[in-house]
């Protein structure tokens, strides 16, 4: 089903000694670059392009430019303000990195760890004028991933020993899919699809388009042959001509339990997967997951979890301007 496995971290697993690594994120590093780089530009420049040389960058940050004297160095750590679980440190170390290369770097988290309040995620040494213009991107960038890993955890718990994995959608901001779907995996979850080009969903607007369910997974299997065909059904009817057309995977859209289990039975041992979506709360999680279904989908995810609220706090500048 998903492209990438939910991130797993022991607690017992040593943190990393490059907070600034992507490895395993599955986040392509230059994407992080692009995103890195976006996100600093609309805070310091107004949309112009942002300068190579970091003592110049910083420059736009007038503020810090007025009262910080640009040879100052210090320290600052980036705490957790509520509890939860954390998801893109790394990305967030990068914004550090590109105002100020030769800053130092150490981690107190990793992405996936859960955190309490008061918890120093990292900890950043290098020009106060540097870190205090990164500030408010990398926060934008942790605190947004980990708020997703966060709620993705919620929902995982709350189904644990079911069996039943938790997907996001793709209701996404635009810009930032390949981060919050790896906050997702962050908290436990999983991916369904990562846009249009990896699955074939036909839902009702292709049925009808096409005439049918059956002629819209043909239609499907004639074209992409190799692409999974997930059919949406709004009724255990539909269910059942999904399964006639040989549909690979079926979201069965705002069922009620008894309807989910019904449609596991009329599934028996045909290798097609069950999704829950539509509606779908915390509160009714369990109940859903027991029903024997293989997933249960949940846009909320990534469209309305809050944020994970984090700070940096510049705990120690060095008596030396030079």
């Amino acid at each position: 089903m998903s492209e990438h496995d939910p991130v797993t971290t022991p607690a017992s697993r040593a943190l990393p000694t490059d907070p600034t690594d992507l490895t395993g994120t599955g986040l392509a590093a230059g994407w992080v670059d692009e995103l890195v780089e976006r996100t600093l530009t609309e805070d310091l420049t107004g949309g112009a392009p942002l300068p190579s040389a970091p003592d110049v960058a910083v420059g736009y940050d007038v503020t810090s430019a007025a009262t910080v004297p640009g040879t100052r160095f210090g320290t600052a750590d980036l705490v957790a303000r509520a509890d939860g679980v954390v998801a893109g440190l790394p990305v967030a170390a990068r914004v550090f990195t590109r105002l100020a290369p030769g800053a130092t770097l150490t981690a107190g988290a990793a992405d996936g760890d859960r955190v309490r309040r008061g918890d120093v995620l990292l900890t950043v040494r290098g020009p106060v004028r540097a870190l205090l213009a990164a500030e408010r991107s990398a926060l934008n960038i942790a605190s947004r991933a980990s708020g997703i890993a966060t709620a993705t955890r919620a929902w995982v718990d709350a189904v644990a020993g079911t069996g039943a994995v938790v997907l996001d959608t793709r209701k996404t901001t635009p810009g930032l899919r390949p981060l919050e779907k790896y906050a997702v995996r962050c908290g436990g979850g999983s991916n369904k699809r990562m846009g249009l080009y990896d699955v074939a969903m036909v839902k009702d607007n292709h049925v009808a388009a096409a005439g049918s369910v059956a002629a819209a997974v043909a239609l499907v299997r004639e074209r992409a042959p190799r692409v999974t065909v997930q059919v949406e059904c709004d009724t255990l009817d539909q269910v059942g001509e999904a399964l006639d057309a040989g549909g690979d995977f079926l979201l069965l859209d705002n069922m009620t339990p008894d309807q989910l289990r019904e449609a596991v039975t009329m599934v028996g041992d045909l290798d097609v997967d069950l999704e829950a979506t539509g509606g779908l709360t915390l509160d009714v999680a369990r109940e859903v997951a027991d029903t024997g279904i293989d997933f249960l989908s949940v846009g909320a995810l990534t469209h309305s979890s809050p944020i994970l609220d984090l700070a940096l706090d510049l705990r120690a500048l060095d008596l030396r301007t030079d």
